[in-house]
């Protein structure tokens, strides 16, 4: 058994990288935190690169009017030139490392592009405060509808509060947890292409409800995306024993079908889990900033209210920066494992 384990340490996850992941983080939370986010947007930078390089020739071509079929093909088009320029940036980042006289510091500078935390937080926090002393303007609300892509202008404080709430977790998962695992399993060029799939995803998926230009990327994201899926929903719920009031147990629902759950393109088990902790509605319709109506599900138990003020978004703040904690725990007891085997 000890041989078996050894093996799949040695053939899947090179734990020698953890130390990498840990410095990434508190780059990310130390720099996001003092910066806030670039341009509005609490993504991380490779997802802004992307939106920079293919955003807008991706808006010409996803066209309402044309077929499904030509859409599907037009999105497999830019969905293989994002692949292949994120490829080689991977590459390229490999290689950087590879020539730099202080290659530690190399890896953690390159992956706090590929990751986000301390940004997310300040655009959680500036909100919150805005709601708290009930002054919700444009700027407050700025950076969740520029990193959820969500048209918040015409949108009530709650509708806010539900887009926020869900950017915090959903950023938690494709941000960090899902790009840190692949890192780990194959380094700088695999987290480049998952980085590639998720901002592709983020950039034209209209949470599963477009016409069929981001079925690509969306169905290989998922591909990559749903282990990390599963292990943000478990630290979600692990840490939502450690949010006042919120309670763990009930997240836990979510794990055995229960209605009210997120699909996986609208945030999956992660949204799913913190709903049903916190005991409210996240999700429902809303437009995007394409100007598309999406008619979102509504998540969490049954009479659970959507009417949600700042003290909602609060826990849900704190329940993500405890999430930050236990994955950095998880990321440490794995390190320690490594050394062992």
């Amino acid at each position: 058994m000890f041989e078996i384990l050894t093996q799949w340490h040695s053939t899947f996850l090179d734990t020698g990288r953890v130390p990498d992941i840990l410095g990434a983080v508190i780059v990310t939370v130390v720099i996001g935190m003092i910066t806030g986010p670039l341009a509005g947007n609490a993504k991380p930078f490779f997802w802004l690169i992307l939106d920079l390089f293919f955003g807008r020739i991706g808006d010409r071509l996803d066209r309402k009017e044309r077929k499904k079929g030509d859409l599907v093909g037009r999105g497999f088009f830019i969905t293989t030139l994002a692949l292949i320029l994120f490829a080689l940036i991977g590459q390229m980042m490999a290689l950087g490392v590879f020539v730099s006289p202080y290659p530690t510091i190399t890896r953690i500078l390159l992956l706090s592009l590929i990751f986000t935390s301390g940004s997310l937080w300040f655009v959680l926090l500036r909100l919150y405060f805005a709601m708290d002393q009930g002054k919700v303007t444009q700027g407050a609300y700025y950076g969740a509808a520029r990193t959820t892509r969500r048209n918040l202008s015409m949108a009530d404080d709650y509708a806010i509060t539900r887009a926020a709430m869900g950017m915090s977790v959903r950023t938690f998962d494709k941000g960090l947890v899902a790009p840190a695992l692949w890192y780990l399993i194959g380094g700088f060029p695999f987290v480049m292409i998952y980085t590639a799939l998720a901002a592709a995803s983020w950039r034209f998926g209209k949470d599963g409800f477009g016409k069929g230009f981001a079925a690509a990327p969306l169905a290989l994201e998922r591909l990559l995306g749903m282990i990390p899926s599963i292990l943000s929903a478990l630290i979600i719920t692990i840490s939502a024993g450690f949010t006042p009031t919120a309670k763990s147990h009930k997240a836990i629902v979510t794990w055995m079908g229960a209605k009210g759950r997120a699909s996986y393109e609208e945030g999956g088990l992660p949204v799913s889990a913190l709903a049903w902790a916190l005991n409210v509605s996240l999700g429902g319709a809303y437009q995007d900033l394409s100007g598309s109506a999406i008619k979102g599900v509504w998540v969490g138990p049954q009479g659970a209210t959507a009417k949600l003020n700042p003290k909602h978004l609060r826990r849900a703040i704190y329940t993500n920066a405890i999430a930050h904690i236990v994955f950095a725990a998880m990321l440490l007891s794995l390190y320690v494992w490594g050394g062992i085997l």
